[in-house]
């Protein structure tokens, strides 16, 4: 995990999250787990998938005891089977017991990420389309997701308002049209910024194209009609294609050509990686 997620909070959200959980104390470990204990423990996958989240579970047994130890076997961005060990643990039972649930949620919601994205960056292989993320992520857990799905083979949109300019719908609708929301946008925006427009005709690719979009999406089209955008555009603009496409057939949808595929579903309604934490 990089070294720019202590920058943005790390440390701070992991306090939070344990917080959450223990509240005033975790009362069961407490009446039955004896002060001195010490456990040895393996975080194992129930399925296969690729894992995510070492990191933050290293991190987070720092922060709750640094007395405990975590081996970590498997980095993040690896596949790991059905049974396989991803991390060892030791140290004093009732720190290893009570961030076990904190430790585990972190895992598996951001291993799920990283499997489902490498399931569907898989889907699309030999096309030169690429899968990226949106910004339908948990609130204060971005960063952490859009890692995950990088280490799925996937890659990331704009991680917020400010890294890029996407006029969807309302805001054509609110600046009278896509011509008057791109010229307004070059005057007034960095010009370092590319502009992405929404479109979902090729009435409204082409205004897109006369005013010089630098990336057009091609939101809620049918396979062929992505084709025939994508034919249209020529090369004029980077394309992507946006829409349940979570639901949709990916292959299919890259073989019409687009540059992208946008997909919200990676981060905000993925399945949690079943993982465990056994002690010996």
């Amino acid at each position: 995990m990089s070294e720019q997620f202590d920058f943005i909070g790390l440390n701070e959200l992991i306090s939070k999250a344990l917080a959450e959980d223990i509240g005033t104390g975790d009362i069961t470990t407490l009446s039955c787990v004896p002060e001195g204990a010490v456990s040895k423990g393996k975080f194992i996958a129930k399925a296969a998938g690729v894992v995510c989240g070492t990191g933050v579970l290293t991190r987070l047994f720092q922060i709750l005891d640094s007395r405990v130890r975590v081996s970590i076997l498997l980095d993040d961005g690896s596949n790991v089977k059905r049974g396989g060990v991803i991390a060892e643990i030791e140290g004093p039972s009732r720190s290893i017991l009570t961030g076990e649930r904190t430790a585990l949620n972190f895992l598996q919601h951001l291993s799920g990420i990283a499997t489902k994205t490498d399931e569907f960056v898989r889907s699309i292989g030999g096309y030169h389309t690429h899968i990226v993320d949106t910004r339908k992520t948990m609130p204060g857990l971005r960063v952490l997701e859009k890692h995950a799905v990088c280490c799925g083979g996937g890659r990331n949109h704009r991680f917020n308002l400010s890294d890029g300019v996407l006029i969807k719908d309302n805001h054509i609708v609110a600046a009278g049209g896509i011509k008057p929301a791109v010229e307004a946008v070059r005057k007034n925006a960095p010009h370092t910024l590319k502009i992405e427009v929404e479109t979902e005709n090729l009435r409204q690719i082409d205004e897109a194209l006369e005013a010089g979009a630098d990336i057009i999406m091609l939101d809620n089209m049918t396979v062929p009609e992505m084709a025939m955008s994508v034919k249209h555009i020529d090369g004029r603009a980077i394309t992507e294609a946006s829409g349940n496409m979570g639901d949709r057939n990916l292959r299919e949808v890259a073989a019409t050509g687009v540059d992208y595929i946008s997909i919200g579903a990676l981060t905000n309604s993925v399945k949690a990686l079943d993982i465990s934490l056994k002690l010996k």
